[in-house]
């Protein structure tokens, strides 16, 4: 369930810090991508080398970067993070995340945050006894942030007692509980299309488009990672199926996507038909290649099935049914006729006049629109960013 899972770590000056290249290890193995931000005082206790090297980024602490004078984006930071977790925390961070005192970039990045926020609390035995403390807890559990309740030890004082922060095998532990816990695509079935289709002209020509087949990919991987039962219907494409998904089935032209979707949609929860395929297909088929000659040869073609309105028929009020408009003119009103036309519950809209959001490249540019016509625009984004946002749409669907 960590598997591309975006996490945030906030290190705050405590000298339970050393236990965080342990957790950074344990979230790296289990396939989350993670970043750090350190406060000046964190770096007492662990270096900022140490933890680069574990976590495979830059560690954040300042708001600009010295050597160019280049911003770190603490917005930046906080809409990347799935998950935030600040560990250790120590009693003065704390009070300033309360009182929204934001004097470094850690604090900053957290009232940033629209990612839920986990905290782990360490500092000695009085300091987590005080009122203070224990009313500052309460408040920031009261904003929906999960606390990582500290274990009783001896700390670093010599005194024995609570506030020694939970061990970094146990916070991974729970950071997985989390993941599972919180994913509405857990069970669920999803069919997802991806790629072109082929219509054959003869033996060795084709009809067909320019789709890479990669964000139908990033698709079923992101929402096998979120916990569901993925079925990815590819076209011709070469690209390699992600590990956590549950079937894939490879057609090359439309009549066999055609057949292979409606044979999986009755017994799937969700749909998302991502493919490009082709509108038409020639009438007939030669069966030897078709040779250069003195005249043109005529090739006829007839529409090929409508795979997205059919399945739109045939949807139930317990079904999702996500299609996709790449337009080249009219972009918005042209995807909202299809969005109605097809009986989706919403369609995602990227257009060719957008640079970066067409066929072949690894980023894409869209505009998710639902059934009621609301419309919500993003920025250019790396594919698999794009199947976060579309699946955290599905999500607040469900």
């Amino acid at each position: 369930m960590l598997n591309a899972k975006n996490i945030l770590i906030g290190v705050t000056g405590s000298i339970a810090a050393y236990k965080i290249p342990i957790l950074v290890r344990l979230l790296k193995k289990a396939g989350a991508n993670v970043r750090i931000i350190m406060t000046e005082s964190a770096k007492d206790f662990v270096t900022p080398l140490t933890l680069s090297t574990v976590s495979d980024n830059p560690v954040y602490s300042k708001f600009f970067k010295i050597e160019t004078g280049e911003w770190n984006s603490h917005v930046t930071l906080a809409e990347w993070a799935d998950l935030f977790l600040i560990a250790p925390l120590s009693a003065n961070s704390m009070g300033k995340m309360v009182n929204g005192i934001v004097d470094n970039l850690l604090l900053t990045t957290y009232l940033s945050a629209r990612s839920p926020v986990m905290f782990a609390p360490a500092m000695d035995l009085d300091m987590y006894k005080h009122p203070s403390t224990k009313k500052n807890i309460e408040i920031l559990k009261s904003w929906g942030h999960i606390i990582i309740e500290p274990t009783e030890g001896e700390l670093a004082s010599g005194l024995c007692g609570a506030g020694r922060m939970e061990e970094p095998e146990n916070i991974f532990s729970r950071i997985e509980e989390f993941f599972d816990d919180n994913s509405k695509l857990n069970g669920k079935k999803v069919l997802v299309t991806a790629g072109p289709t082929y219509e054959a002209i003869d033996p060795v020509r084709f009809i067909g488009n320019h789709s890479s087949g990669k964000m139908g990919f990033a698709l079923a991987e992101e929402l096998a990672n979120n916990g569901a039962e993925v079925y990815l219907i590819a076209g011709p494409v070469s690209i390699e199926t992600p590990s956590t998904v549950t079937k894939r089935i490879d057609v090359t032209n439309a009549e066999q996507m055609y057949q292979a979707s409606i044979e999986l949609f009755e017994n799937m929860d969700i749909a998302i038909m991502s493919a490009a395929v082709a509108d038409f297909t020639p009438e007939v088929k030669a069966e030897q290649k078709i040779k250069k000659g003195d005249t043109v040869p005529e090739i006829k073609l007839k529409p090929t099935t409508d795979i997205l309105k059919t399945l739109g028929e045939r949807k139930t009020e317990e079904q999702l049914l996500i299609g996709f408009a790449l337009e080249t003119e009219n972009e918005v009103s042209n995807a909202v006729s299809k969005l109605k036309r097809k009986n989706l519950d919403f369609i995602v809209l990227n257009s060719t006049n957008d640079k970066g959001a067409t066929f072949g490249v690894s980023t894409n540019k869209i505009t998710i629109i639902d059934k009621f016509e609301n419309a919500q625009a993003f920025d250019l984004k790396t594919k698999q960013e794009v199947a976060k946002d579309i699946v955290s749409k599905i999500e607040s669907i469900l």
